[in-house]
This record gives C-alpha cells, sequence and structure tokens, in this order.
C-alpha cells in the first residue's frame, strides 16, 4: 500500500462520481434575490403542504401554503432582505425568513428539503438570518404551530426556549402558536 501525496489530489477530489452527493453539490446559503422568487415558492409548494396536512389537516396546510408561500408575498419579503436560501445545484434546497412581531425579530420561516434534513443546512440558514439582524438586536424570537414537535426539537436544540403559548380560536391545542426566544447576546 502506498501513501497518499498530500499535493496530489484523490479520486474522490477530482472524479464527482466518487464523491458523496454533499460534496458533488456544495449547499450554498445566501440571501435570496428577485429571480429567486419562484424557486422560493415552488419549494413552499412541493414541501410545506405534505410537512403541514399530517400535522394540522390539509385545509390549514393549503392555507400556509396560500397566504405565505405566493409570489406577491414572497417577492415583497426578498425585496425587504428578510429571506435567505439554500441553493444546491441551481435548485431552492432551504428557505428562511424573519420578520418582526411589534419590536421583536422573529424567525418565520427555516424549512429545509426532506433529502437534507440532518445535515446541518437547518441552523446555517438560521445563522444566515441571525447575520442579517441589526447589531443592536438582542434577542430573537420563532413561532411554530404546537403540533410541529420536529421544529420544537430543533429550536431547542439552537438555545430557543419556551415564551408563550398562544391557542387558535377554534381551541385546537394542535393550531396553537408557540413562541421561543433565544438570547443573541453572550
Amino acid at each position: 500500500m502506498t501513501a497518499h501525496d498530500p499535493a496530489t489530489p484523490s479520486s474522490a477530489a477530482t472524479d464527482p462520481a466518487a464523491r458523496g452527493p454533499a460534496q458533488r453539490d456544495e449547499v450554498a446559503v445566501r440571501a435570496a434575490r428577485d429571480a429567486d422568487v419562484a424557486g422560493v415558492c415552488a419549494f413552499g409548494e412541493a414541501h410545506v403542504r405534505p410537512h403541514y396536512a399530517p400535522l394540522i389537516g390539509v385545509a390549514a396546510a393549503d392555507e400556509q401554503v396560500r397566504r405565505w408561500w405566493n409570489p406577491p408575498y414572497v417577492q415583497a419579503a426578498v425585496a425587504a432582505g428578510d429571506v435567505v436560501v439554500a441553493e444546491q445545484g441551481g435548485r431552492v434546497v432551504g428557505v428562511a425568513q424573519h420578520g418582526r412581531a411589534g419590536p421583536d425579530h422573529v424567525v418565520y420561516k427555516l424549512y429545509v428539503a426532506p433529502d437534507l434534513r440532518g445535515s446541518r443546512l437547518g441552523p446555517r440558514l438560521l445563522a444566515a438570518l441571525v447575520d442579517r439582524l441589526p447589531a443592536d438586536v438582542d434577542r430573537l424570537l420563532v413561532e411554530h404551530v404546537a403540533a410541529n414537535r420536529r421544529a420544537a426539537a430543533f429550536y431547542e436544540r439552537e438555545g430557543f426556549v419556551l415564551d408563550r403559548v398562544d391557542p387558535r380560536p377554534s381551541g385546537d391545542p394542535a393550531l396553537a402558536t408557540v413562541w421561543r426566544v433565544r438570547s443573541l447576546r453572550g
């Protein structure tokens, strides 16, 4: 057996087929641009409805897509600088969006394509949002529906703690809005 000379690229470095999928098509996380609006909307259509339908029902999942993943809404959020995307091989594979609730900055969207969940892309999207916040912001909130236990676990791992739970007028506990908060200071 011969030792590999570090000055000579290995076959994995020179042959894309010898590398794993993550190495073949690196995922870039960046601010969304106007040209991304259609891709962001398509991502929402492809992934949000199937994710939420088992959690909150088909009608509520459809409403999520209609309200928050339509071109005018997404275009306005992109123009405001509130959206970051993860892109792989020319397609949107993750989306995060922040906005405001009164004086607070809030993560309203953070989604990763199912085939990339567990790849640490979620924390990268979250970090990209935090990096875009004004320097004087000392805390960040996130909201998610109570039924989304995967989101709850993710945000807890990322240092968010329970702030409050707002019940829905319907009384359905699965649809309650859970608010979590994370300090951005030390």
